[in-house]
């Protein structure tokens, strides 16, 4: 086949033409992407249709009135009425793209009672965004029980088989709601469960442990955490002086400190993730016994991470990454689910297991002294219908517990007890925030709460307020019978009041050196790397030196090698380095997981297409994945729709590549119009095809190749390396495949740690 302009053309149009649509309908069940769930057409339409249904993937929240009643209303009873445009108030509108004006060029008229709500209205389109996890994505799912719990606590959304409706809200820390999503940082796990008894408010991270142990703090560690306020830079980093200066000298910091330096702090994808409650919580039973515990999310594809290249690359090639690969998969039906496990410890006196402060929320307790018992499974099956009202309007609150979860007083929780209610009123705009459709809650509310802005239920009665008899005694307290919340009747130590922490709370360094240990040897190589980079771009000498005394108290080997990289003297611990047993449930390494969901980029060459690319094409859906084949030029190669382009695709788009030829360089190749097409030359194969190689190679990623591919890879010089397959036929994806399950072929690099 011709891979001229002008042959592409004539090809989509004179012989596939009448296939594209089909193709198209076909595969909207598997490659993601489209925009909408209707197909437009090039002329404007012009015939009256009422508003088109979601897309298939799309959820909304419950049709349930502001205090939890069910309506019986389908969801699209909430959006858009009609097939007119109106007013707010439903006056029909003629014209809405001119202004109400004193002849053709006069001034615009005060009544013009339209232009002034539309306008009024888009003036005030905006909220402010949250302070920390401004930037954010969500979906709506599913939990189910699996009633391995009902031992020690009361939950009933954890009963055999209950199923309860969520909304998970994903979100990085420290930038604002247009940074990017794979930058260095913590990542918020948030989820909304609509249980029968309540909300509950599960707000974890992806690290099981903070920057500080008392919630006083957390004004200072976000201020030294975010931009500098003079400059407002850098956005969504802490590769800067400010955080530095903090976390060296709030030492209690170096253990949430090296986890974001780990490869926890560039995840490939939220599907990848963790998630930790952070917290000790108190569960309850129905004999009223208590354990502590803590919350655990292991997800079904294992955790994976970016390498610190693409992360970069993605910043600027798709900041919208992992918002991108979560609508993606749960459009292509590769529905992301995690397991939530607990911990759980005996409630003591001490509130203390193994040694471990079980209130300090800057220390774990390792899986194999206590083991993440499974309590149910999380699905993520639908995408929010609108972004405004479901992603950006949710609210978590910490004190959204049903009865059978109580807190602790761990003292970063009690202090975000108060933070995340009270940021609301500013947030939202009230205290009614709770009316909104997705944080209604899917119980009964009879609260006694009246009136405040954005109140929406309409309250009949006239006594809202305990104990009366206008309203006939309603609504009346609950007790055990009624499973009413139950604060637990913990006793409190007689002590004096003191503004400090307990002894426990004093060791900083211990747990630290247990992560570093738990890494494998690859791991260690990128958290040196971290560290490296982020205090290199540290302005001040004595910060990068202090940070460096840190460091030594927390292995040797650690402190030398980045001191190495500063150009710094390697200074001595100033604490004994604890003797500490590893973790290896901490490593990303080691393990092997299933793909769903992983986007296998194909290779093609429309001059000399193989017999076999419609079957490997299928072998990658079949094994629950995406494949996008990338060509010279769009349109469609043997039938096939072309997803991506040698101008339009980059390396980090993929987790696999598969080459399928060797194409010559095409039309485009030229550096004044492509800049990957590099220096001109006279390249047998497309330079940008090399180069999307070389990037996988270098981000330890699965390549194959078969038929002309095989001369990419010899071109790109990686054929015969660790991770990098050839075959004669498409059976290569097989291969590929079993490369994948590891996510990446680290053994690709020597390392110089152990």
């Amino acid at each position: 086949m011709d891979s001229k302009p002008g042959r592409v053309v004539k090809d989509a149009v004179e012989a596939a033409a009448h296939k594209v649509a089909e193709i198209a309908d076909s595969l909207t069940d598997r490659v993601p992407g489209s925009p909408g769930s209707g197909t437009p057409t090039v002329e404007e339409p012009t015939t009256p249709i009422e508003p088109l249904p979601p897309k298939r993937e799309q959820g909304t929240p419950d049709t349930r009135t502001p205090t939890g009643a069910e309506t019986g209303l389908p969801a699209p009873a909430k959006s858009q009425q009609g097939a007119y445009l109106t007013t707010a108030q439903g006056a029909r509108l003629r014209d809405t793209d001119h202004s109400l004006k004193a002849g053709p060029r006069g001034p615009i008229l005060m009544q013009d009672h339209h232009f002034r709500e539309k306008i009024m209205h888009f003036d005030h389109e905006r909220i402010p965004e949250r302070v920390v996890h401004a930037r954010g994505a969500g979906a709506h799912g599913t939990f189910t029980g699996y009633g391995t719990a009902d031992g020690v606590t009361r939950a009933g959304f954890l009963a055999k088989g209950k199923e309860t409706q969520v909304f998970v809200r994903f979100s990085t820390v420290l930038g604002s709601r247009g940074s990017a999503d794979t930058v260095r940082d913590t990542r918020g796990f948030a989820t909304k469960f609509y249980t029968d008894e309540g909300t509950f408010d599960l707000v974890a991270n992806n690290m099981p442990v903070f920057f500080i142990q008392d919630a006083i703090k957390f004004p200072d560690v976000i201020h030294a955490a975010k931009w500098h306020p003079d400059r407002e830079i850098p956005q969504a980093q802490s590769a800067h002086d400010t955080f530095w200066d903090f976390v060296s000298l709030h030492t209690e910091a170096q253990h949430h400190t090296i986890w974001n330096m780990s490869d926890r702090g560039i995840p490939r994808s939220y599907r990848h993730m963790e998630g930790f409650g952070v917290h000790t919580f108190r569960l309850v039973n129905a004999a009223g016994e208590t354990v502590l515990v803590k919350f655990h999310w292991k997800p079904k594809l294992g955790v994976h991470s970016l390498t610190w290249e693409e992360a970069q690359m993605l910043g600027g090639i798709d900041p919208d990454f992992h918002r991108r690969d979560l609508y993606d998969a749960i459009e292509a039906g590769a529905y992301p689910e995690w397991e939530l496990g607990i911990q759980i410890f005996p409630d003591t006196p001490e509130e203390t297991f193994a040694g471990i402060d079980l209130l300090d929320p800057t220390k774990i307790v390792p899986e194999e002294l206590a083991p993440v018992q499974a309590i149910g499974k999380l699905v993520l099956d639908r995408t929010p219908t609108n972004f405004f009202a479901e992603v950006e309007q949710v609210a978590f609150h910490l004190g959204h517990l049903p009865p059978g979860i109580d807190v602790t007083n761990d003292p970063l929780l009690q202090g975000r007890l108060f933070s995340y209610l009270d940021t609301q009123l500013t947030r939202l705009a009230g205290p009614n925030f709770g009316q909104i459709p997705i944080n209604r809650p899917h119980a009964p509310v009879n609260d006694m709460l009246r009136d405040g802005f954005h109140q929406q239920a309409v309250h009949a009665g006239v006594a809202p307020y305990r104990p009366n008899s206008l309203d006939g005694g309603n609504p009346s307290e609950a007790g055990d019978a009624e499973n009413a919340f139950l604060d637990v009747p913990v006793m409190v130590a007689e002590a004096p009041k003191i503004r400090a922490n307990p002894v426990s709370f004093d060791d900083h360094y211990s747990q630290v050196r247990l992560f570093w240990e738990s890494m494998s040897p690859v791991e260690k190589e990128h958290i040196i790397r971290a560290y490296t980079f982020e205090l290199g771009k540290c302005y001040e000498q004595a910060i990068k030196e202090r940070q460096l005394q840190c460091l030594a108290n927390i292995d040797p080997v650690l402190c030398e090698q980045v001191a190495t990289g500063l150009g710094l003297p390697v200074p001595q611990p100033t604490v004994p380095l604890p003797e500490v047993t590893p973790s290896p449930v901490l490593s990303q390494v080691g393990r092997q997981w299933p793909g769903d969901g992983r986007m296998v980029g194909i290779v093609v060459d429309p001059d000399h297409l193989d017999s076999d690319l419609a079957e490997v094409r299928q072998a990658v859906f079949a094994a629950g994945m995406v494949p996008l084949l990338i060509a010279p030029h769009g349109g469609t190669v043997g039938g096939m729709p072309v997803q991506r382009t040698f101008a339009t695709a980059r390396s980090v788009e993929f987790d696999a590549l598969i080459v399928a030829g060797a194409p010559v360089p095409a039309p485009d190749a030229l550096p004044g119009r492509d800049e990957k097409a590099g220096a001109p030359g006279t390249a047998a194969i497309d330079p940008r095809v090399i180069l999307m190689v070389q990037e996988c190679w270098r981000h330890a990623k699965a390549i194959g190749a078969w038929g002309g591919g095989a001369a990419v890879l010899e071109a790109a010089g990686v054929a015969g390396t660790p991770g990098v397959v050839a075959a004669e036929d498409g059976t290569v994806f097989q291969s590929v495949q079993q490369l994948m399950a590891s996510h990446r072929v680290w053994e690709r690099f020597p390392v110089t740690v152990a």
